[in-house]
């Protein structure tokens, strides 16, 4: 592989990983700084967002191009349930399960991001933005 396309893969690399942290801190800000409890879609999505930020930070200062063989599924099932949680939210789905529980539920008005971004959305978005980096480093 050649110095400029091993270089843009590395970078796609890092910015998976940049995303995947950011999302798993921002989780955590929301659960411990903002003492919103998590519902359980957005837990089922933390169990696969958290190690994500792990193993793409490892592969990120390893240079592990190849990372996407194991972020990609990672990611892949977390963006499944993302959608399944985005279409509970726009309420295209019947809801047959009570994703949240205690205290604010994340499809409440005061739980959005400059006003008008849904958290379920931005973790939809997140593993979206993964799965397209991993892919595209992979064809680097």
């Amino acid at each position: 592989m050649s110095e400029g396309r091993s270089e843009r893969a590395w970078l796609l690399l890092f910015g998976a990983w940049l995303i995947a942290l950011c999302a798993a801190g921002g989780a955590l800000f929301i659960g411990e700084v903002m003492g919103q409890a998590p519902c359980v879609l957005c837990w089922h999505q933390r169990a696969f967002m958290f190690p994500l930020a792990v193993v793409l930070g490892i592969a990120t200062f390893r240079s592990d191009v190849d990372a996407w063989r194991y972020g990609v599924p990672l990611a892949g099932i977390g963006w499944l349930v993302a959608v399944y949680h985005a279409l509970l939210y726009f309420e295209f789905l019947p809801k047959n399960i009570e994703p949240c529980g205690a205290g604010l539920s994340c499809s409440d008005a005061s739980m959005t991001i400059l006003g008008s971004i849904p958290i379920p959305l931005l973790s939809l978005g997140s593993f979206t933005l993964i799965v397209a980096m991993l892919l595209l480093a992979r064809r680097r």
